[in-house]
C-alpha cells in the first residue's frame, strides 16, 4: 500500500516519522515555506524539514486543489493528513483510491474546526483524544474508523498538545495497519452531538475577572504558550502565563495580595493566585519576582 502523508506543523511530525518508520511513506505533502520572525525569515515548514531528513520527496503546493494532476503522478493507495493546513477538494479526495484519512485532535463530532485542543481546554472538558475520520468535502463531517483518548488533568495547550501529537503518531500506524488488513468498519458521525471551534484570535485570549476563576484558569491553560492569556495593568498589556484557584474577597479585577507566592486578584466567582507572568515587553518571570520588583502591588486593578 503506498501512502502520501500530509502535515505542516511540528504538532505532525511523530505521525510522519512512525508511519515512514513502520510502513514507508512515498511522499510528503505540506504547506509552502512562510516568512518567520521579525527579519521575516522564508521558513519551511517542520514537516518538510523532518522530510528532507528521511529522504523523502516533498511537495509544496500553494493550492493543493490546482495540484490534482501531481497528486495523480503519485499513484498512491492513501493520504493520511495531520495539522497540514488545506482545504481538500472532490478531485484531490478521489486522487487516492483507498481514500483520505484525517487525524483530528478532538473526540468527534465535539469541537470540528480550527481549534479543537484549546476549545476542549476552555470548556472544561475532562478528557480529549484523536479522531481518525475518512474525509469528506464537509468539515470534520466524515466516518470515523477508530478513536485515542486523553485525560486533560490540568496540562496547558502546549502540554496537551505534545500528548496528543504523540496520540495521533499511535492512530496513524493502527490507520494504515486497518486498511491494509481491509478492516475499516466506520461509525457515522452523530450530528446532533456536533459542536464547532473558529481560529483562536489575540482578543480570545482576552482576561475578564468578571468571570469564574474557574473559567479564567482555563482561559490561561487554553492559551499557553500561544497566543497567551493578557491583561490590562497600569496602561500596559500583562500576559498571564500560569495560576491557579484560591480564595479572597475584595473588587472584581482588584489585586487582594501580593507576596512570596504571587499575586491574588478576585474574579466573578473566587480569586485567582497568578504564579506566572510575562510583561510587556518582557521575558517570562515568577509572578514573585514581579511582586519584589514592585511592579504591581496590592490594591492595583488589572482590566
Amino acid at each position: 500500500m503506498k501512502i502520501v502523508f500530509a502535515g505542516s506543523p511540528v504538532y505532525a511530525v511523530p505521525s510522519l516519522e512512525a508511519l515512514h518508520k513502520k510502513f514507508g511513506v512515498s511522499a510528503v505533502i505540506t504547506q509552502p515555506a512562510r516568512p518567520v520572525g521579525r527579519k521575516a525569515v522564508l521558513t519551511p515548514t517542520a514537516v518538510k524539514t523532518k522530510a528532507d531528513d528521511l529522504g523523502l520527496p516533498v511537495y509544496e503546493f500553494v493550492n493543493i486543489r490546482d495540484s490534482v494532476e501531481e497528486l495523480k503522478f503519485l499513484d498512491a493507495d492513501i493520504l493520511i493528513t495531520c495539522a497540514y493546513g488545506q482545504i481538500l477538494s472532490k478531485e484531490v479526495l478521489e486522487s487516492f483510491p483507498a481514500g483520505v484519512w484525517n487525524l483530528h485532535a478532538s473526540l468527534l463530532p465535539e469541537f470540528r474546526g480550527a481549534s479543537p485542543i484549546q476549545s476542549a481546554i476552555c470548556a472544561g472538558k475532562t478528557h480529549t483524544g484523536v479522531t481518525v475520520m475518512k474525509t469528506e468535502l464537509s468539515l470534520d463531517t466524515g466516518g470515523i474508523l477508530l478513536v485515542k483518548r486523553c485525560e486533560i488533568g490540568n496540562k496547558t495547550y502546549g502540554e496537551l498538545q505534545d500528548a496528543l501529537s504523540l496520540l495521533s503518531a499511535e492512530a496513524a500506524v493502527e490507520t494504515v495497519g486497518l486498511l491494509k488488513k481491509k478492516n475499516a468498519q466506520l461509525l457515522i458521525q452523530d450530528e446532533a452531538k456536533a459542536t464547532y471551534c473558529k481560529k483562536i484570535q489575540k482578543n480570545d485570549a482576552k482576561i475578564n475577572f468578571g468571570n469564574s476563576a474557574e473559567d479564567i484558569c482555563r482561559l490561561i491553560r487554553a492559551m499557553n504558550p500561544q497566543p497567551v492569556a493578557f491583561c490590562g495593568h497600569n496602561g500596559n498589556f500583562l500576559n498571564i502565563l500560569r495560576a491557579e484557584i484560591c480564595e479572597a474577597e475584595g473588587e472584581i479585577g482588584t489585586v487582594i495580595c501580593a507576596d512570596k507566592r504571587g499575586f491574588i486578584v478576585k474574579c466573578g466567582t473566587g480569586a485567582v493566585l497568578v504564579k506566572e507572568v510575562q510583561p510587556a515587553g518582557g521575558k517570562r518571570m515568577n509572578a514573585a519576582d514581579f511582586v519584589n520588583g514592585r511592579k504591581i502591588k496590592a490594591g492595583d486593578r488589572l482590566d
